[in-house]
């Protein structure tokens, strides 16, 4: 347009020297214009492509944490039910010594402990997801909840070692069910997570208005970079070929919603030598 412009002129004069002066100002406003134009598009575009790489991305991390999820279900819903099956069968067509007897029925205890608390876990999942739970608050002893659930435990895993230690009457105001929920989570993955030589270290203390719970075991860690992620969905340390703990990956999902909503904190840090230390303040 500027060449055309310039061929309609017609030389000579101080006015052709005016004109052409406006024509290459035009030309020069014009440029910057396109150029700040095309720039601005293209940077539309480039931040579009962005986002849409990060929702599809977002969605196939989703449906393949998801899928992985099935696959974890259904397999902590068969295996102790077949567990449980086998061990009833055994003891129903056999007549076996008092000792293997007990043995039978402690494991189809502990198999159906495993049952209830994942079923648990996946009701309150679904009711947290659409809103609807409500806590129940009232006044309780947090140092005897922490005490039937290392009980609990101690009785289902006889041959684990759980050292506590705790101030009693220790109280707080909340839901129950749910923060022994909480602790059972976390007492369940320091014992899936830890050798079976390993101890676990439980410690509940009152610092003025401050709880503070500290569970700890001795087995790998977790790494750094997964320590803001192990707190997600259906999220679980390592990949497929690496998860030998069973699991679903709602334990530690949960536990952070209940204590958030207990107005409490959660963190995770490393144990020394080894290991994991789970911290909840209230």
């Amino acid at each position: 347009m500027t060449d055309y412009k310039i061929q309609e002129l017609q030389p000579g004069g101080y006015s052709y020297t005016q004109q052409l002066k406006k024509i290459e100002i035009e030309k020069e406003r014009k440029t910057v214009q396109y150029i700040s134009e095309g720039a601005v598009f293209f940077l539309l575009i480039v931040l579009g492509a962005v986002w849409v790489f990060r929702s599809v991305r977002r969605q196939f991390q989703q449906s393949q944490q998801q899928q992985n999820f099935m696959m974890a279900i259904t397999h902590e819903l068969k295996t102790p039910i077949a567990v449980a099956r086998l061990n009833l069968e055994t003891l129903l067509k056999h007549k076996l010594p008092e000792e293997q007897q007990q043995k039978l029925i402690s494991n189809t205890l502990e198999e159906a402990g495993r049952l209830n608390t994942l079923c648990n876990n996946l009701l309150l999942a679904s009711t947290i997801e659409t809103g609807n739970y409500q806590l129940t608050t009232e006044k309780i002893d947090l140092s005897e909840v922490v005490t039937e659930s290392v009980n609990d435990f101690s009785m289902r895993f006889p041959k684990r070692k759980i050292n506590i230690t705790l101030l009693p009457g220790i109280f707080f105001t909340g839901d129950r069910l749910m923060l022994q929920m909480a602790i059972n989570n976390l007492l369940d993955n320091a014992i899936k997570y830890s050798g079976k030589e390993e101890n676990i270290y439980i410690h509940l203390t009152k610092e003025d208005e401050q709880i503070k719970l500290l569970i700890k075991d001795e087995g790998k860690g977790i790494p750094d970079e997964e320590k803001n992620k192990i707190f997600d969905k259906f999220y679980r340390v390592g990949n497929l070929h690496t998860r030998e703990a069973k699991g679903t990956g709602l334990g530690l999902y949960l536990t952070k919603k209940i204590i958030e909503q207990h107005n409490g904190h959660i963190s995770v840090t490393n144990n020394i030598p080894g290991g994991s230390i789970f911290e909840i303040n209230l």
